[in-house]
């Protein structure tokens, strides 16, 4: 109890100190942690960076193993699985190309929701921070010209500071959103490599077919 005490203390001082600059900037940290911490669990939900049964049933393809594809498929629980299986079961089927490509970017599209206020928050809250460390600025020369003669340095430097207390704070959110938004896009990009890389060799195979072919999403042929 102590504790919380005293951490509303030094919330209240510092709402005190940064105005309502600080006060939205800290509403807006506590909204991108919860964004942020939605995505890392979303990601982890959808297995993103773990394709290793869907990356051997490519393999499998490229390689005429049909069988062995088809296996290695069914074992995958990667969100990208049941595209893969679309462009393997009707990979003859005229433009195909196109729908698996936009299946896979509905799947990004998903994941990649709330980067665009990530970003907004980035690029914003320096800016607003900035925007506090201006009015603090305009405040402390007005104490400054109200003083007149009597002027006491440390009530400049001390207005100062204050001032700048507000760019601090917009620059501690958007540091750390930047870094996080960074991560996230780079793991997304790595997804769009991967998926791309899977349906080339899923609709343009290099290897052989083999004799035992199965088609994925379709009985298989008797008498083969």
């Amino acid at each position: 109890m102590n504790m919380l005490q005293t951490l509303r203390q030094a919330f209240g001082q510092v709402l005190d100190l940064g105005g309502p600059v600080v006060a939205v900037l800290i509403a807006v940290s506590i909204l991108t942690t919860g964004v942020i911490l939605y995505k890392i669990w979303q990601f982890q939900q959808a297995g993103v960076g773990r394709h290793k049964a869907l990356q051997g049933a490519v393999e499998a393809w490229d390689q005429g193993d049909r069988a062995a594809a088809a296996v290695r498929l069914d074992a995958s629980t990667s969100y990208l699985a049941p595209t893969f299986r679309m462009a393997m079961a009707h990979r003859n089927t005229s433009d195909i190309r196109a729908r698996v490509e936009a299946e896979a970017e509905a799947c990004f599209a998903l994941l990649e929701r709330g980067f665009r206020l990530l970003d907004s928050v980035a690029q914003l809250a320096p800016l607003l921070g900035l925007f506090g460390t201006v009015l603090g600025m305009i405040e402390a020369f007005q104490s400054l010209q109200a003083a007149g003669s009597q002027v006491d340095p440390s009530l400049l430097a001390g207005g100062i500071w204050v001032a700048l207390l507000t760019t601090a704070v917009g620059l501690g959110v958007a540091m750390p959103t930047s870094v996080v938004l960074s991560w996230l896009e780079s793991r997304m990009a790595s997804e769009r490599i991967l998926a791309e890389r899977g349906l080339a060799a899923i609709l343009t195979p290099t290897g052989a077919t083999s004799t035992q072919e199965r088609v994925i999403g379709q009985p298989a042929a008797h008498g083969a």
